[in-house]
């Protein structure tokens, strides 16, 4: 065939891709459009943010850039809900919209950036189709305020494209656009910081940019572009990715700065070392399970309390002897090494070693870009098949075919969950065990429906989960108060009490009404059998230190402020109360030890310092005076 008509020919498949693509795409997501707002962060991100609310004005662009009291730092995603907010206002369609509009975008850019790196159109429209399709993405897109996923994830592919045009014809033009296209992606999410690292698998393969590497050998692999992009040595390749590892950095300062700001950043006193790294090692596998069978997804999966050893070092071994293997047959293979290695390298920032927030065991939106690698192993062993081992293309092109039919059904079939509150968080009840935050959530959602009774049993169902968890305690006494006064409260906790005896946080929160009407000696028995249930209750060991303070009991107030502080080491106000009782019986160094220990875990109420009756001495109240002026 002559090379113009050839030409032609492929850029009227490469088109006929482009339409498929946005077709499938559109087909499977727009039921979107009659989604609602859900509960789980779309309020922090959109409907109850009044800077976000309040669209581009000056006011809040400023705040965008600053470090916000909600998230850590990401502007540009501000920016862009925002934007949504001046051109829509708060329906949720648009919102909606604006998400499957950019992950449309994506699937097709990344089919344009493995052709253009690849030459091989087939397999680049294959990766670009499981991306698009795969049940894993449809949290990425169906939830509002992933709307940092997916737009992050747009910058990164343009990065790709970007770096791919300045490897073709180098000049400092084109490694600005790819550094200005980074830093556009870097304000979104720091997400980004591992793309230098994945820019360095594709000068391996298919950009081929290492020196050592000669070409493979006839028939060891399918053929990639016949485009000579020069060879360099590893080390000038690895000091063209320094700017952005430079930039990577900035940003990784900047989000842990703004994550420590806003008090957001788990210390290992919350969750161990160990325990994280053995969380770590076994979601790496448990990703794979739902690469292949993405069944039973839900929006949160809550965090182990306990991983056996032997689970995790026999992860930690399956993932040493599947990178060995890897690396050992990388020069035959080199698209198998890019692949797993993108995937390891990329889900590293969000496997939990570094945790902030409501952190969960794993999370179906932080395989967006890491299923990358894998969906290009998947493509290219099936275009080695036909290539190499003479598969007929059309058996292929069957199974292919079914391949994304059924990912289109089971996208569907999520998506439906994801159209309210209520149908996402009864969805993680039914397939996920012991989740607290999905129990306490759904309640919260019946009781604002108006179904009261439902709501008070998935409150006791979270506390009986996880009694330290202080959400569900704090719903359930509304929801109490809604059906009468602290009387029939009482009452209806004793019934509750006598069919769950042993739910710890039914029993704290009887002492809690007591204490409120003044039966302090009643409210001590419930907290002492709340304890008795679950001795690492912080709430009611805080409880009955605060009544112990107020009886002069100061000896035991300070014993079980100490406790508090063992299981909760954030809790500046029993640092403060410690304070305070030194401060009481007139040992004022010891007080001023304590009180500062409450400043440094945040402790910010300046005035109520100084003029707390607790704290008159002279030299006290001097000292956090001049302290005071001083931050």
């Amino acid at each position: 065939m002559p090379t113009e008509k050839k030409a032609l020919l492929i850029g009227r498949q490469g088109g006929a891709v482009y339409i498929i693509l946005a077709g499938m795409i559109l087909a499977v997501y727009w039921q979107v459009l009659y989604h609602d707002f859900v509960s789980f962060d779309d309020g922090n991100y959109v409907f109850n943010n009044i800077h976000v609310k309040a669209g581009l004005t000056y006011e809040s662009v400023a705040w965008a850039f600053s470090f916000t009291d909600i998230a850590y730092w990401h502007p540009l995603t501000w920016l862009s809900h925002m934007l949504d907010c001046e051109l829509f206002g708060l329906r949720p369609s648009m919102h909606h919209l604006t998400n499957l509009i950019i992950h449309t975008a994506n699937s097709v850019l990344l089919f344009i950036a493995f052709k253009k790196m690849t030459g091989n159109m087939w397999p680049s429209a294959l990766v670009a189709a499981l991306f698009a399709l795969h049940p894993m993405n449809v949290e990425s897109v169906a939830w509002v305020a992933e709307r940092k996923n997916v737009l992050s994830t747009f910058f990164w592919i343009l990065t790709l494209l970007a770096y791919v045009e300045y490897t073709r014809s180098k000049g400092p033009l084109r490694y600005l656009l790819t550094l200005f296209v980074f830093m556009l992606g870097l304000l979104c999410k720091p997400m980004l910081v591992t793309l230098p690292f994945g820019l360095l698998l594709l000068d391996y393969w298919p950009l081929k940019r290492f020196q050592f590497q000669m070409g493979a050998t006839e028939g060891s692999h399918p053929p990639v572009a016949a485009v000579n992009f020069g060879k360099s040595s590893a080390a000038r390749l690895f000091l063209e990715k320094v700017p952005l590892i430079v930039l990577s950095a900035a940003s990784v300062g900047l989000s842990i700065l703004s994550a420590k700001q806003h008090g957001i950043l788990s210390s290992a006193d919350l969750v161990p070392i160990d325990l994280r790294v053995t969380n770590a090692l076994v979601s790496y596998l448990a990703y794979l399970g739902k690469l292949i069978w993405p069944q039973n997804l839900a929006v949160f999966y809550p965090y182990p309390q306990f991983i056996p050893g032997a689970l995790g070092a026999g992860a930690g071994l399956a993932l040493i002897g599947i990178s060995y293997l890897v690396i050992r047959v990388s020069k035959r293979i080199p698209y198998l090494g890019v692949g797993w290695f993108w995937y390891l390298g990329t889900l590293l920032p969000s496997i939990g070693l570094i945790q902030a927030g409501l952190w969960p065991a794993m999370a179906d939106r932080w395989t967006y870009v890491p299923f990358i690698g894998l969906f290009i192993i998947i493509a290219w062993w099936i275009n080695e098949m036909v290539c190499r081992w003479r598969v007929k293309k059309i058996y292929i092109s069957l199974a292919a075919g079914a391949v994304v039919c059924a990912l289109m059904t089971m996208t569907w079939s999520q998506l439906q969950h994801w159209s309210n509150s209520i149908t996402l968080y009864q969805r993680a009840v039914d397939v996920t065990a012991d989740n607290h935050i999905a129990h306490n959530n759904l309640g919260a959602t019946l009781y604002l429906s108006g179904d009261v009774n439902k709501a008070t049993l998935h409150f006791i169902e979270a506390m009986r989960i996880k009694p330290d968890y202080n959400e569900p305690h704090t719903n359930f006494g509304v929801a109490l108060k809604v059906n009468g006064d602290p009387d029939q409260g009482i009452e209806k906790l004793e019934k509750l009490i006598a069919i769950f005896p042993q739910n710890s946080g039914l029993h704290y929160n009887l002492g809690a009404m007591y204490r409120k009407k003044g039966g302090l000696d009643k409210a001590i028995v419930q907290y002492e059998k709340a304890l008795s249930y679950h001795s690492e209750f912080p709430q009611a060991l805080f409880d009955l230190a605060f009544i112990y303070s107020i009886q002069g009991e100061y000896e035991k107030a300070l014993e079980f402020y100490r406790k508090t502080i063992a299981v909760q080491p954030n809790l500046f106000w029993a640092y403060y109360n410690i304070g305070a009782i030194f401060a009481v019986q007139n040992r004022v160094d010891e007080s001023i030890i304590w009180l500062d220990r409450a400043i440094q875990h945040g402790f910010r109420n300046w005035e109520f310092l100084v003029k707390d009756k607790k704290l008159q001495n002279i030299r006290m109240t001097s000292y956090y005076k001049n302290l005071s002026s001083k931050i």
